[in-house]
């Protein structure tokens, strides 16, 4: 009987172990598949994050440009005395 017991006993712990060990596959794929879709996002956020840059930069750029006019207008005014 109690040879029984114990076959019944190692019969569940090699199940458990192998329950263990699927489980264990299975994460491991799922935690791979988790790593690439994070680095996929974190790439899409640095390419946002650079567009944005260099929308800023045409801003700037487009506002230098819109200053020099500015004062070249001013100036022809002042030349022309047509200034209000």
């Amino acid at each position: 009987m109690t040879e029984n017991v114990e076959n019944l006993v190692l019969e569940h712990l090699r199940a458990l172990r192998n329950e263990v060990q699927t489980l264990r596959t299975e994460m491991h794929a799922e935690f791979k598949d988790v790593k690439l879709r994070l680095s996929s996002v974190e790439r899409s956020i640095v390419s946002i994050k650079h567009e944005t840059a260099d929308i800023r930069g045409d801003y700037v750029r487009q506002q230098a440009s819109i200053d020099r006019l500015s004062e070249r207008l001013d100036r022809v005014e002042r030349r022309l005395e047509i200034r209000e």
